[in-house]
């Protein structure tokens, strides 16, 4: 546990320029800063972060500099980004002027347009992203090739119960625990379950 983890008490969502989004993570969002602690995800300017408070409500901040820092001491590598904080008109308008790379299964975006079509697959372009990362992630730090292997078949098989309808929550979880047991692809498995399981 690391100095920052008692004041990790707001519940937010990163969405970046290009589209993609990383949700069920905590910060601690002051008035024009936010405290992340998770280097596994690149905050980069002009990033979008929205904060959900126990009210239903959201506010949008943007990125003006991610302000990282590398470990130091008792303190993990983390952010304090120096934010700006959009009004509601200016929230939508930015969130609405991101562009969304889809791929996988039925992907597809419907930007303040109505959708009647049918779509099989349960999970988010969020997800498919995530799910891709995991397996960049994988690659790059499990060594063995026997290992990688396996891991990499247990990532086919969180995809393919993703795709269920429903997904079932406790054999996902279950699957994500079997996977190496490092600090980045737990963050990355804990991302997957937010997005997907969500409250």
């Amino acid at each position: 546990m690391s100095d920052f983890d008692d004041v990790m008490t707001d519940n937010i969502s990163i969405i970046k320029t290009t589209g993609e989004r990383f949700e069920g993570l905590k910060a601690s969002v002051q008035r024009d800063k936010i405290f992340f602690e998770n280097s596994t995800i690149l905050v980069e300017p002009r990033d979008l972060v929205q904060r959900t408070m126990s009210n239903g409500g959201v506010e949008t901040f943007e990125v003006i500099d991610p302000g990282f820092f590398e470990k130091v001491f008792g303190f993990a590598a983390h952010y304090q980004m120096v934010v700006r904080k959009l009004g509601v008109p200016e929230a939508e308008k930015a969130v609405h002027s991101i562009t969304y790379n889809f791929s996988g299964a039925n992907a597809r975006v419907n930007n303040q347009s109505v959708d009647n079509s049918v779509n099989t697959v349960t999970y988010s372009s969020d997800v498919t992203g995530l799910i891709q990362t995991l397996r960049d992630e994988i690659s790059k730090l499990v060594v063995s090739p026997s290992e990688r292997s396996e891991a990499l078949e247990v990532v086919d098989e969180i995809e393919s119960q993703l795709a269920s309808n429903p997904p079932k929550r406790t054999i996902i979880k279950s699957l994500l625990g079997a996977l190496p047991h490092v600090e980045s692809i737990a963050s990355i498995s804990a991302s997957i379950l937010g997005a997907v399981f969500q409250s």
